[in-house]
């Protein structure tokens, strides 16, 4: 996911991460191979977080970060996707969403503000959304 993450150029400017282990070991393996220059952040309410939970997570990420990655655990990350575009979709291990939020401030993330744009399972080819 890191190697595809730099292929296409994705900007990062941020990596919330569940401190759990094999979280913790995905979130360094994608900064390495995705060539990402933030810092990680962990954050142990990432940890079997509810929907609910990962939006509070979201409302407090600052706003001078353009684009954020979370990494952490289901079912929560589903749900949150479900909650942010409406549409439902599994996420199995190592899965990356892109969610193109239409938003201005973090704390504005509310139900169906954003689409998805891109959806990469493990071993699948790369889905891309359309944004209308």
């Amino acid at each position: 996911m890191g190697e595809i993450i730099r292929k296409n150029q994705f900007k990062i400017n941020s990596i919330v991460s569940s401190p759990a282990k094999r979280a913790k070991q995905t979130a360094l393996l994608v900064k390495e191979a995705g060539q990402i220059n933030s810092e990680i952040e962990f954050d142990e309410r990432i940890y079997e977080a509810s929907t609910r939970r990962l939006l509070k997570i979201v409302s407090e990420i600052n706003d001078k970060a353009e684009s954020v990655m979370l990494i952490g655990h289901n079912p929560g990350f589903e749900g949150l996707l479900k909650f942010l575009t409406g549409e439902t979709h599994s996420m199995p291990t190592a899965a990356l969403a892109v969610i193109d939020l239409k938003i201005d401030e973090w704390n504005k993330a509310v139900a169906n503000s954003g689409s998805l744009r891109i959806l990469l399972r493990p071993k699948e080819e790369m889905k891309s959304f359309d944004a209308n």
